[in-house]
């Protein structure tokens, strides 16, 4: 009963709209993992709504380290996502390096759907890139790859070649494991694709559409990744736990109608997470 993981997660916390800590926190718990929030900024409701109240937390987290250093603390993972500014990137840089044994997860969030984020500037990029080569893993979406390599989004669909490629060039800045998510192939499909540097391996988990878009989808995503890892999955097994649950969530969601901008249904799905029939789709490249 002593050996629960402890992670720390940096992240924004929404008051509606599921998201960030909202969603990270409940996954996490349910996996037996402690969550230990460090969050970033307070909104009243996410970024995805016409305009919201926030409150920025940048001069929190160097003290909030500083205490965890003087308590002894120990975490089994660093987890970042949303961050706001280069200043924060900083700040989180100072978590990894503090913690040289735990696993360091990124999930560089910088945009979607081909876009950044209006939040985001050239300097974030560089210094997102930074952020990156101190990770172990990282989970961009395809856009977020794109951005860190500096490449052109495809507008309609990629190669399973081109994915390949960019996911060892990811690896090139530092992390032995990458996840890329939300890839539209060339064939119509879409899919999770895996790459662990260690073994000079691939994979890919297909997902089944669904023509809509919640809010909190990539941090369920990395969170289950980072619970199966902590709990001693391999990664292909845990990005293919991620991937399902993720895809049963958005399904769920989708059927029930639900605001797209309230979030992913979570607290109808939770139960499922660790379905024993849940089919392994993982398809070695």
């Amino acid at each position: 009963m002593n050996d629960i993981k402890k992670v720390c997660a940096i992240n924004d916390i929404s008051g509606v709209g599921r998201c960030s800590l909202t969603v990270i926190i409940p996954v996490l718990s349910y996996m037996g993992i402690q969550v230990c929030p460090v969050p970033t900024a307070v909104f009243s409701a996410h970024t995805g709504y016409k305009e919201f109240i926030k409150k920025d937390l940048t001069d929190y987290l160097g003290p909030a380290l500083e205490h965890y250093k003087r308590l002894g603390v120990k975490f089994d993972c660093v987890y970042s996502g949303f961050l706001g500014s280069e200043e924060q990137i900083d700040h989180v840089l100072d978590f990894l390096i503090s913690f040289p044994g735990s696993l360091k997860l990124v999930d560089p969030v910088m945009g979607d759907n081909g876009k950044p984020y209006k939040t985001v500037t050239y300097k974030h990029i560089m210094r997102m890139s930074d952020l990156v080569k101190e990770a172990d893993i990282i989970t961009p979406n395809l856009t977020e790859a794109a951005i860190l390599l500096g490449e052109k989004f495809p507008e309609t669909s990629i190669s399973i070649e081109t994915v390949k490629s960019w996911a060892k060039r990811l690896s090139e800045l530092g992390p032995d494991r990458i996840v890329i998510t939300s890839v539209a192939l060339s064939d119509k499909t879409l899919c999770n694709i895996g790459y662990d540097k260690e073994h000079n391996s691939f994979w890919s988990v297909p997902c089944r559409y669904v023509p809509a878009h919640y809010s909190g989808s990539g941090d369920m995503f990395a969170s289950i990744l980072a619970g199966g890892l902590l709990k001693g999955e391999s990664l292909k097994d845990a990005v293919c736990r991620a991937t399902g649950f993720t895809e049963l969530a958005i399904k769920t969601t989708y059927e029930c109608k639900n605001e797209p901008l309230d979030g992913i249904l979570l607290e109808n799905c939770l139960g499922e997470l660790y379905d024993e029939n849940t089919p392994n789709r993982c398809i070695e490249l």
